[in-house]
């Protein structure tokens, strides 16, 4: 985005003057001062662990800094609070959406500022009146009377939005706001923010890791790494490459990984499954899939379309109601997930929290677990051998450039960037011939995914089979050897990664299916 207007003589509207924030044993901001002006799309990148979200925690009043000033508008903010910032204009969207679903569009828009009927009647009337007003004022098209859980992951970032431009604000902080779009969502959302930008002077602020989309839509980028602003440029004068080198401090390449090697056998095979949603509402419809030795199958769905309910019932975390899926030839419908992995298949899953570590315990154990009863880790299975489990641990510590204390550092007390470092480390030293893969950048600075990429590949072009589930286009696309579209729990598309573009493959994952492509 190029802004019509001179951006050196815009006014400053906010502004941070020396801000250090600290935590116990972490300095996250470390003297940070940045100016950010009135009616520009100012875009804030990052390694993980950079301070880019605490820093914008620290504007919406969520932290407050440990030293430093911050100013919104020329007033300075004395107390540190969202209902203080959002008085004073500052709207903040999160990646995780905080919303009702069995509320109404409405209802979730106007929420804790709701109009009344003689001081005190909900007026559900005028709730749908306003949303109707907010979306000709903005061109942010939803409908007031539908119930959330019933609509697309993209209207719901449409309502957080207008619900923070209903509280008036006019510095909107988009965290990571394409996470979870397809190309043509991305794309009204770019056009959603040039309008108010160019058209009421509204300042944006986007948190994101996508650099293409900073050279996209923003008119300054700031780069942080180590806690410390590294730079802030005219995007006009960046570009990918550049943006990269700086938030990592080296050369990144992120370019297209080329194979080697052929693909074999069939090593897992997906017959007319159908798996139930934890509701009990069907949510895999009869997907049927191969995957060779020496190939990554990448899927590609808006999350919620019943992908993550596929790679559960692979890997035995979920029940499947009919269908059957074999892992190198045999039958692994009724088993479970412990024997499943038995069968030579390591599983990184879609959550790291809740089934990908134990926060509780130490990496050592995060990434022993499954291990601890195999030679050299046991004596007889029986009796662990410490020493050995510590040098193991710490060679795999090094290798993934897991950031922590050590070995013995809780698991909880890492960022999420590092817990899926060790998920990752855990699941890649497995020598098996399968690997079900979901999400596995979620939440990964670019350096890390830089590393985890070119590790994924080098599993593939060592003979793995690899199924691969990721709400990022640009990682199935990179990753990918076929590609596979879901929509509602059925496939829609299936392509070899050459054969069609990222914004024509988003037809498919929104249902819009046209001529479908096979091998």
């Amino acid at each position: 985005m190029k802004s019509e207007s001179n951006t050196e003589t815009q006014e400053t509207i906010v502004q941070f003057k020396n801000v250090s924030m600290e935590f116990p044993g972490v300095l996250a901001n470390d003297d940070v001062s940045l100016d950010i002006r009135r009616g520009e799309v100012f875009a804030l990148v990052g390694e993980n662990g950079a301070g880019k979200s605490t820093l914008m925690n620290i504007l919406y009043g969520i932290n407050k800094p440990t030293s430093g000033e911050v100013y919104v508008k020329g007033e300075k903010l004395e107390s540190f609070h969202p209902g203080v910032s959002i008085s004073k204009g500052i709207g903040m969207v999160h990646q995780h959406f905080m919303l009702v679903p069995s509320f109404t569009v409405a209802q979730n828009i106007v929420l804790s500022k709701e109009p009344r009927k003689s001081g005190f009647i909900y007026d559900l009337a005028k709730a749908n009146e306003i949303t109707e007003n907010l979306v000709k004022e903005y061109g942010l098209k939803v409908n007031p009377k539908d119930i959330l859980r019933e609509t697309s992951v993209g209207i719901q970032q449409r309502v957080e939005i207008l619900k923070t431009l209903y509280r008036g604000a006019d510095v909107l902080i988009l965290d990571e706001p394409t996470a979870v779009l397809t190309p043509s969502e991305t794309e009204e959302l770019f056009q959603v923010i040039k309008r108010v930008v160019k058209e009421i002077g509204m300042t944006v602020i986007i948190i994101t890791h996508k650099l293409y989309e900073v050279m996209a839509i923003s008119d300054r980028v700031g780069v942080m790494r180590q806690g410390k602003l590294v730079g802030v440029k005219e995007t006009c004068d960046m570009n990918e490459r550049i943006l990269a080198e700086m938030m990592v401090g080296r050369e990144v390449l992120l370019d297209k990984l080329e194979k080697t090697g052929e693909t074999g056998e069939v090593k897992i095979s997906i017959r007319d499954v159908f798996v139930a949603d934890d509701r009990g509402l069907p949510a895999v419809n009869g997907i049927s899939m191969e995957v060779r030795e020496g190939e990554i199958l990448g899927i590609a769905a808006i999350e919620g379309n019943g992908q993550s309910e596929l790679i559960e019932a692979v890997t035995g975390l979920r029940h499947i109601e009919s269908g059957e899926v074999f892992i190198q030839g045999k039958d692994v419908t009724e088993l479970s997930a412990g024997e499943i992995r038995e069968q030579g298949v390591a599983h990184i899953p879609e959550d790291r929290i809740s089934t990908g570590v134990s926060g509780h315990s130490t990496i050592v154990e995060n990434i022993i677990i499954g291990k601890e009863r195999r030679r050299p880790f046991s004596w007889k299975g029986i009796h662990l051998r410490k020493s050995s489990i510590v040098r193991y641990a710490e060679d795999l510590f090094k290798k993934f450039d897991i950031r922590g204390a050590g070995i013995s550092t809780r698991v909880e007390s890492l960022s999420g960037g590092n817990m899926q470092k060790v998920v990752v480390a855990r699941e890649f030293s497995y020598d098996t011939p399968v690997l079900v893969i979901a999400q596995p950048t979620r939440g990964v600075d670019i350096g890390a995914m830089e590393f985890i990429h070119d590790k994924i590949i080098e599993k593939r072009n060592n003979g793995a089979a690899i199924l691969l589930a990721s709400a990022d286009l640009d990682e199935v696309f990179r990753l990918s050897d076929r590609i596979v579209t879901i929509y509602e729990g059925r496939i829609t598309g299936h392509f070899k990664t050459g054969e069609i573009s990222k914004m024509d493959i988003g037809y498919y994952m929104t249902g819009d299916r046209r001529e479908t492509k096979d091998e």
